[in-house]
């Protein structure tokens, strides 16, 4: 059970929340760091999430609309209104308090690190991915400098006109439909499923990936340089084994190194899935 910082009166998740008392630690630079959470009283994660393209949420969720984000690992939520985009959402926190709980779901940094969340309004509920980085032009007072931006299924990227494929991940996630999509991953896909998720730093999709538990200290800072980077295999391979050669940058005492490395994917039979092989990934290619 989540203690508040401060004085909260919470009904989840009809979110009919005192927001005064969070309004004046905001205003006296007070680290809120528990707050609501829809996990608070036991929910779990709404079973009616539903599906829907971009092209159907931004008729939901049209520009000055507002409304609330759900953070899938913690629960959290924050208000936001959307200001802009024609291929995704562009988004601001609607006041000062919604922009210290979005900053308190990335643990108090801005990031680009994509997170799985859901965006509600009423019984609208549909599974989403937000990035936790200021950017670009803001109009609201709300000490967020500039908009951040939230992908629904098939959306793409301003600049690109393409998916963004960590989003695209994280709304599988918030779906409920990831585990059924690496169960029946080609080595391709889940190779691919594993690149960005390391890159993410989302432990929880990891660890379904991997053939066994790792721990966090175990990636060492591990990140791939080129996660967008179409794969090619490395001889040999075969049914039951496949290699993929990919640069990494790690970190160790003497500082960054780039290197090459191997994805090392295995399955025990033609029906069984595919898993990666943690321990090879860390070692040198010879």
């Amino acid at each position: 059970m989540r203690r508040p910082l401060v004085s909260l009166l919470v009904v989840c998740c009809g979110l009919s929340t005192n927001l005064s008392s969070i309004e004046e630690a905001v205003a006296q630079n007070i680290k809120v760091e528990y707050l609501p959470s829809i996990f608070d009283d036991g929910t779990h994660v709404p079973q009616r999430i539903e599906w829907k393209t971009w092209e159907e949420t931004d008729v939901i969720f049209p520009r000055k609309s507002t409304f609330e984000v759900v953070d899938i690992e913690t629960g959290l939520f924050f208000t936001v209104q959307r200001r802009a985009g024609a291929h995704h959402a562009d988004v601001q926190p609607l006041t000062k308090t919604d922009t210290a709980i979005m900053k308190e779901i990335y643990d108090g940094r801005w990031s680009w690190k994509r997170r799985a969340i859901f965006i509600r309004n009423g019984s609208e509920m549909i599974p989403a991915s937000m990035h936790g980085m200021p950017h670009g032009a803001g109009a609201l007072a709300n000490n967020f400098p500039g908009h951040f931006c939230i992908h629904l299924p098939n959306s793409t990227t301003h600049k690109t006109n393409k998916e963004d494929p960590s989003h695209q991940l994280m709304i599988l996630k918030a779906s409920g439909k990831l585990d059924d999509y690496i169960e029946k991953a080609t080595s391709d896909e889940l190779a691919s499923i594993f690149i960005h998720a390391v890159n993410q730093e989302d432990y929880t999709i990891i660890n379904k990936l991997v053939s066994h538990p790792i721990q966090k200290r175990m990636l060492n800072k591990l990140f791939f340089v080129h996660p967008n980077k179409p794969l090619s295999d490395k001889e040999p391979s075969t049914l039951l084994v496949t290699e993929y050669s990919v640069e990494v940058i790690t970190s160790n005492r003497r500082g960054l190194d780039k290197h090459n490395a191997v994805i090392r994917l295995e399955r025990d039979s033609l029906t069984s899935r595919w898993t990666v092989d943690f321990d090879k990934l860390l070692k040198e290619d010879d």
